[in-house]
Parts: structure tokens; sequence; C-alpha cells
């Protein structure tokens, strides 16, 4: 899944017969927020979309496909990931079934794995795991460093990761450097300082870990705003194991996202409302900690944006499965499956603040999801079943 491609060169193609069109563009089609067309076709011209339509109304393209009446929705975003690590945490996660509940401080336990791989172990399981996810449907993916939690090891985290992806954040501030556990100020030096220096020019964002166990709303502020000073657009982990500032914090910087969501007030809640911060909701990390899961019908009903991402990290959310997401969202948080489509969608576009992903319209990049089914519903009414039948990447079939 590099971010580069050379589908200009590949002529243009007409995809038809599909049933059922998610385009995420109300004025191409039916229905608010997803844009439905019957009987659609669309044509990639290069590695970007270049009509969408009734099949009876395509134009004559060097290729044809024929969807065989299934559905066709933009590729997936997932926009919160944690892919750059080492090792994995079964016995903890083994434990935690039986009774143990979740805390941060599982997350040394990579930290130790992820500093003693080498460069090559990093980035094959990270390849790994971006071949999963698009297997799965996932065409544009952020993810994060912050198992390193040095100079050295958070900028080659976010090395390996830019050879893949555009949308790369700089996570220092994930939890306190074990080595510095009794002197968090002074890591909190370390990172707006040293490690922003070396790590800044990898990345596009900044994040921070805003909870009990890892960085209070002081710290939190200190190290987004120092990275905003060097060109990093922040997002928060905010209020996921109990109220807190984070949320506050995403709003007053602007943040593009605020990621967790799920002991929010309702001062929270009018806050996204009335902001340009999504929040980004991360069901598998409630199913994997049997955690309370965030209430999506609240915020959207509130007029907030939501979306939905994977989460994928070794920890509390070992998924790379959007669907998965999107079945977990319909059935326990209160959403709809037009809604948490368009959340998976669009809704993970604008948490990267992005207008060229996420939908299938006109000039918007040729990233499409072909699904065994004939509508995008199937994948919250068909759980667990692998429903991806095929995946365009920039124009390229890439499953």
């Amino acid at each position: 899944m590099s971010s580069s491609t050379d589908s200009a060169h590949h002529g243009s193609t007409v995809i038809t017969n599909i049933a059922t069109l998610v385009t995420n563009d109300p004025s191409l089609g039916t229905g608010t927020p997803l844009g439905l067309v019957r009987d659609a076709a669309v044509v990639i011209d290069g590695d970007r979309v270049a009509w969408t339509g009734e099949s009876s109304k395509a134009p004559a393209t060097d290729k044809r496909v024929d969807a065989g009446g299934r559905a066709v929705l933009p590729g997936f975003v997932d926009s919160h990931s944690h892919l750059l690590f080492a090792g994995d945490r079964t016995e903890e996660f083994n434990a935690r079934m039986s009774g143990r509940p979740y805390s941060a401080g599982g997350i040394r336990t990579t930290v130790a794995a992820t500093r003693a791989a080498t460069d090559a172990e990093l980035e094959a399981n990270l390849t790994r795991h971006l071949r999963e996810a698009l297997r799965q449907g996932t065409t544009t993916f952020e993810t994060k460093s912050g198992y390193g939690l040095t100079t050295a090891d958070e900028s080659r985290a976010l090395r390996i990761a830019a050879r893949h992806t555009e949308e790369v954040t700089f996570l220092g501030a994930h939890v306190v450097a074990p080595e510095l556990a009794d002197d968090p100020a002074a890591y909190v030096d370390l990172v707006t300082g040293e490690m922003l220096d070396a790590c800044a020019p990898h990345a596009r964002w900044i994040d921070v870990f805003c909870e009990q166990g890892a960085f209070d709303g002081d710290q939190a502020r200190a190290i987004l705003t120092a990275g905003k000073a060097r060109g990093l657009h922040p997002r928060i982990h905010a209020n996921q194991l109990t109220h807190g500032p984070g949320v506050r914090l995403a709003v007053e910087l602007d943040a593009a996202s605020a990621d967790h969501c799920t002991h929010l007030t309702d001062a929270d809640v009018d806050a996204l409302a009335h902001s340009r911060t999504v929040a980004t909701l991360l069901p598998g990390a409630e199913f994997s900690t049997r955690a309370e899961w965030p209430d999506a019908r609240r915020l959207l009903d509130a007029g907030a944006t939501v979306a939905l991402s994977t989460d994928c990290n070794p920890g509390s959310s070992f998924t790379s499965s959007v669907p998965f997401c999107i079945a977990l969202a319909v059935r326990d948080m209160g959403m709809t499956p037009d809604e948490a489509v368009w959340a998976a969608t669009a809704g993970g576009a604008a948490a990267l603040r992005r207008e060229d992903i996420g939908r299938i319209a006109p000039g918007a990049y040729a990233d499409l999801t072909l699904l065994d089914a004939p509508s995008h519903v199937h994948l919250a009414y068909r759980p667990g079943v692998p429903l991806v039948a095929g995946v365009w990447r920039r124009g390229v079939r890439a499953v």
C-alpha cells in the first residue's frame, strides 16, 4: 500500500452492473448522507474517478469490469491505527478476559519489544497488517509512532511509516518512557524538544494520550502546541477511560480529531458539535477491553461529525477490520448502517482533513471496495463474513 502509484498510465475503466453505489455525495444520488445510485456505473481514469451514474448512461472506456450486481462503496479510511510495533500481548489479553481490568501500563510491554526489533522486522510487521487491512477494504490509513519513546526509536518508526502512507502521526506522548517514569516533566521536555526536532520532518500529525496514567491536560496542551509550532497538526486520544479535558482541548486547538470519546459530558458533546473536530470512535477497543461503548447516537443527534476507525494496536484493539467495527457500531453504539458506513469512509476522510478520499465522485481518488453483496447494509447485517470481493486503490485493482 505505497502512497505512490503508476496508475495514471492504466487508461480508463468502467465498472458496470453495480447494484448499489455509495458515493457519499447526495448531489450524485439519493439519500443523505450516502448519495446512493442504483444499477450504477463508475468510470476510473488513471488514479481518479471520472464519472458516476446509471449503467445505461456510462461513457465508452478502454476497459470494462462487470460488478455482477454487487455493491460498491468508497474504500475505508482508517484514520487511527498503531502499526509500528513488535510482538503481541496475548497473555495480557487472556488475563484481561479472565477478569483483570485494562490500564495504559501495558503499552510498556510493547515498547520493550519494539525497541529490540530491527527496522526490517518493524517494516515487515507493518506491511503484513497493511495487506490484511487492504483485503478488508481499507485504502487509506493513518498510523502512529508511540512504541519507541526515545528520539531514535520514534524517528525510525516515522521514517518507516512514511514509506507507506502520507498520514503519519508522531505519538511520542503515548506514555512516559519507562526510564523517566519518575520525572514526567523531563519526558515532556524531551518530546517537545529533541524528539520533536527529529520526528517532525517525517510526520503530518502530532498526537497525545490525554488520560490518567499518561498525560494530563496541561502536559497535552504543551505537547500539541509545540507540535503546531513545528507544522504538525493536532489529534488527540481523548476521554477513553475517564472523563477528562481531552475533548475540550482538542476543540480549543482545532484538532482534526478527538479519538475514543467514550466518557463525555454535555459540554464535551456541544463543543464537538460546534467545531471542525471529528469525534473518532474506536469500538474495537471497547470490544477488546469489555469497556463501556461510546454513545454515537448522542454525538450524531447533537450534530457532531463522527468517524469510525479500528485503533489497530497489539494491546487494546488488535483488529484491522473496518467491517467488524461497522458491525459493532450498528449493534452497540446506536448508529444506523448508513451512518456507520459514512463514518468509516467520509468520516475518516474528515478526520484526516481530506476531500480527495472517502467518496466516489469525479476528481476523488479511485479508491473503491466491491462487496459480495447487493448493499452496503450487509456489512452490519452479515457480521464476521468476508464480504470484500475486490478493492481498487488509486485506480489500480489491488484485491
